[in-house]
This record gives C-alpha cells, sequence and structure tokens, in this order.
C-alpha cells in the first residue's frame, strides 16, 4: 500500500471505526464528521427496523451507537440484524419486536 493509500485507509478507520487518527488531521472536525455518519447509519438501520426504533424511541440511537462503536458498516441489512441480535442479547428489544423478529426478520430493501 502507498503512504496516501495508508492514510486514507488510516482516515476512514477513524471516521468509522474509532481508529487512530493520522498525522495532520483536525480532531474536532473528524469526531463532528464521524458523528454525522454514525448518525446516518443509525437512520438507515431504523429505517429497516422502524417497529424496533419506534418502541425504542430517544434511546435507539445511543444503544446504536454502543453497538455501533468500533465496529465498521458491512451493509444496512447485516446492520440491522446483528443491532437485533444485540439488542435482544443485552434484554432491550422490545416483547413486541421479538416476535416480529422470528415471524419476519429486519426487512431487506
Amino acid at each position: 500500500m502507498t503512504g496516501l493509500a495508508e492514510r486514507q485507509a488510516a482516515l476512514v478507520r477513524a471516521l468509522v471505526a474509532a481508529g487512530e487518527l493520522p498525522e495532520g488531521f483536525d480532531r474536532d472536525a473528524i469526531d463532528t464528521a464521524s458523528k454525522a455518519l454514525l448518525r446516518k447509519r443509525s437512520g438507515e438501520v431504523g429505517g429497516h427496523l422502524p417497529h424496533v426504533s419506534r418502541a425504542l424511541g430517544d434511546r435507539f440511537f445511543a444503544l446504536f451507537a454502543a453497538w455501533a462503536e468500533g465496529r465498521p458498516k458491512v451493509n444496512t441489512h447485516a446492520d440491522a440484524e446483528a443491532f437485533t441480535a444485540y439488542l435482544a442479547a443485552i434484554g432491550e428489544l422490545p416483547a413486541r419486536s421479538r416476535r416480529r423478529r422470528r415471524l419476519f426478520g429486519p426487512r431487506r430493501t
């Protein structure tokens, strides 16, 4: 990998997977961009799991952020499945959602 490619990969890790920030980048700007990307990612997962998002309300983002820390996105469907499993494992998956998960699983789009 070239020096530029290595720096770009490190920047992406810093943005989406809590990686170490390469030299020469503004920490505050990267943190702001990272939070915006996490918020966008949680919105996409919430769109796949509207019943979970509604049931958790304001707690949805905090729970998603805790789960997503250090986990780079694979795709939205995989995120939705893994996040649902995480919620079930920590006892936070709403009862109605547990029934829906058995019947339908996360919605694919």
